[in-house]
């Protein structure tokens, strides 16, 4: 059966960095397909696409514009299935289409990462919770990504048609994967690094949530011990400038780099001997997966997406995300032993199998096809193992 689907976020980059291939299975379909978000990126797989004036603030005045839009689009468009992702992407497309589920449009939402969670503050409970549970009225399938959101929202008795698991959205372990020493050691000749530093690689926008400020104090405390170690942080973000003041200020400008923006991490992973994250709060971070992936072990602040990856002490090691001497004590323990590197780096290539992008499509799809022309089934929960 061939229809029409639309996709709908916050900002259009969601769906570049993560959802390419969900639109080309789509297309591969016949299905026309349309996004709606925030942005003027040019999506060659979208045959319509509309730029919305969509805020992450929940409390900005333009998402009442954006709602008014986006809920006219889906009156003209009589859409078959609505995919919607990110917070607010999710709230206004759910409300958008409120009529249209009436006249048999599916909606699917998924869940990066509930912002109520096990340790979250208070106010993201009293807000993003109540918001949620009330919303999942009007879905037809909640789709989660990590264990504890798929339980909470089962237990929490959130009211979707369905409630499914599946495993994020993928790796490209084609892209994304190990080299041999011979080769680490040419992609540092190439690079400013030399065949002893220890690189430890993180990749994240700077902001609060993902907290480079306990990684940067955690190499401060190595600085003179383990001059060897360098940190690698790549993006960019309200927090950059901050962080960079934070370096000059401990003294370990020459042992943190920032690379910017980057579009070759997978160059940059392999030579790396670890990767690091200090995130509050994810709900199942693609660059840990990616670092996994490329054979490196992982030392990553707690929390529900970072322990669904990490074994502590199988495949890396889980610290507290605001006490930069545990953090440093683990990467210590990494950096002083390279058959621990190894040895580690080798469970995390063995534990991100079941993350592949092919396979995360599959369960992805299967749920797809449950709506793609079919009438409202029974609800049901299950969950991907």
């Amino acid at each position: 059966m061939h229809g029409k689907v639309l996709f709908c976020a916050t900002v259009d980059y969601h769906f570049k960095a993560f959802h390419l291939p969900v639109l080309k299975w789509f297309k591969q379909c016949g299905w026309e397909v349309h996004v709606a978000a925030s942005g003027e990126l040019d999506l060659p797989l979208a045959d319509l696409k509309f730029n919305l004036p969509i805020s992450r603030s929940p409390f900005h005045s333009r998402n009442w514009k954006a709602y008014k839009q986006l809920r006219s689009i889906i009156r003209q468009q009589d859409y078959d299935l609505i995919h919607c992702h990110t917070p607010m992407g999710g709230v206004l497309a759910r409300l958008a289409a409120r009529e249209a589920r009436k006249a048999g449009t599916k909606v699917i939402y998924t869940a990066h990462g509930f912002h109520f969670c096990k340790g979250a503050p208070l106010q993201n409970w009293l807000l993003y919770y109540p918001i949620e549970k009330l919303l999942a009225r009007l879905t037809d399938c909640l789709i989660t990504i990590n264990n504890e959101d798929f339980s909470l929202a089962v237990s929490r008795r959130f009211n979707a048609g369905r409630i499914a698991h599946i495993h994020g959205v993928g790796v490209d372990t084609d892209r994304f994967q190990p080299v041999s020493l011979s080769e680490k050691l040419r992609l540092r000749e190439d690079s400013p690094y030399s065949p002893d530093d220890q690189l430890l690689f993180c990749a994240a926008e700077f902001n609060r949530n993902k907290n480079q400020r306990v990684l940067i104090e955690a190499i401060a405390r190595l600085k003179d011990e383990m001059p060897q170690v360098k940190l690698l942080l790549a993006g960019e973000g309200p927090m950059l400038n901050e962080c960079r003041r934070l370096t000059a200020e401990l003294g370990v400008a020459e042992r943190i780099h920032f690379l910017g923006y980057r579009a070759d991490i997978d160059k940059l992973l392999p030579m790396c001997d670890a990767a690091v994250s200090g995130s509050l709060r994810e709900g199942l971070p693609v660059n840990v997966m990616e670092a996994m992936a490329c054979g490196l072990p992982v030392v990553a602040a707690r929390n529900r997406g970072h322990l669904e990856l990490i074994i502590d002490q199988r495949n890396g090691y889980i610290a507290n995300p605001h006490d930069a001497v545990d953090f440093s004590a683990r990467i210590r323990l990494l950096c002083e032993s390279a058959e621990l590197r190894r040895r580690m780096g080798s469970e995390s290539l063995k534990l991100v199998q079941k993350y592949n992008l092919n396979q995360v499509l599959d369960e992805l799809c299967n749920i797809y096809k449950l709506y793609m022309g079919q009438p409202k089934l029974e609800r049901m929960e299950w969950s991907v193992q």
